[in-house]
C-alpha cells in the first residue's frame, strides 16, 4: 500500500535526495538543487521535508504548510517535493536511506547536503552508515567551505573524495564516495527568514 503513495522512479534512474525541515523553503534551497542536477549527473531530485529535525529543540511549522511553501519555491520538472519520512515513519537519515533502498532496489540514490551539514555530519545518528550506503554530494554555502572540508567526516573519508571537476561521476560511484563542489553563492537562510517574522510556525 505504502509503495503506491511514494514518488515514481524507473529502474536505473539516479535520484538526488535533499532532506531538511524546510522551515521555510527558500531560494537557497532551490539554488543548490538546480546546481546539484547539473553537477552530479542526477536524473531527478526529491526534497524530503522532514517531520522534525532531531538536532533542533524547537519544532517546525506544520508539515502541510512547509510542503506547500516548498512546492511554491521549487518549481522544476525534475524536482519533486515529498513527505517521504512521515510516510515511512523514519526519524533519522540513515533509516530513511535504508528504507528507500529496499523500496527502490534498482534506483541509485545520491544524498545531497549543504556544506553546513557536512561540517556537523558526525553528530548525526549512524552517520558512518550514511556515508557508506550512498554517494554524497556536498554543495558549498556561505561561510561553510573551510569547516566542511576540515570536518570529522571529511577527514575520515578523504580517500573517497571525488574532485569537484569530476562531480558528474558521483552518481555512478560506489559508496563511500563524496564530492564537494563550490557553487555561486546564495545566502538565503531559513533562520533569517524566521527572525524577520516572515514565517510563522503556526498553521495557515
Amino acid at each position: 500500500m505504502l509503495r503506491h503513495t511514494m514518488p515514481y522512479a524507473t529502474p536505473g534512474q539516479v535520484i538526488g535526495l535533499l532532506g531538511g525541515s524546510f522551515d521555510p523553503a527558500h531560494a537557497g534551497h532551490a539554488h543548490i538543487t538546480r546546481e546539484a542536477l547539473k553537477r552530479f549527473g542526477l536524473d531527478r531530485v526529491w526534497w524530503l521535508v522532514s517531520p522534525g529535525n532531531p538536532l533542533k529543540d524547537r519544532g517546525p511549522a506544520p508539515m502541510a504548510k512547509r510542503i506547500a511553501r516548498a512546492r511554491a519555491v521549487m518549481q522544476h520538472p525534475r524536482v519533486e517535493v515529498t513527505g517521504i519520512e512521515a510516510q515511512l515513519g523514519t526519524r533519522y537519515t540513515a533509516q530513511t536511506l535504508k528504507a528507500l533502498q529496499m523500496l527502490y532496489p534498482h534506483v541509485r540514490f545520491v544524498w545531497l547536503m549543504g556544506a553546513d551539514n557536512m561540517a556537523q555530519l558526525h553528530l548525526w545518528q549512524d552517520w558512518r552508515q550514511i556515508m557508506e550506503s550512498v554517494p554524497i554530494g556536498v554543495l558549498a554555502r556561505p561561510g561553510q567551505r573551510i569547516s566542511a572540508r576540515m570536518s570529522r567526516a571529511a577527514a575520515l573519508y578523504v580517500p573517497y573524495r571525488i574532485p569537484g571537476r569530476f562531480g558528474h561521476l558521483l552518481a555512478q560511484a560506489e559508496a563511500p564516495a563524496w564530492c564537494f563542489v563550490n557553487v555561486p553563492m546564495n545566502d538565503a537562510s531559513s533562520t533569517a527568514i524566521r527572525a524577520r517574522g516572515d514565517w510563522s510556525t503556526e498553521p495557515g
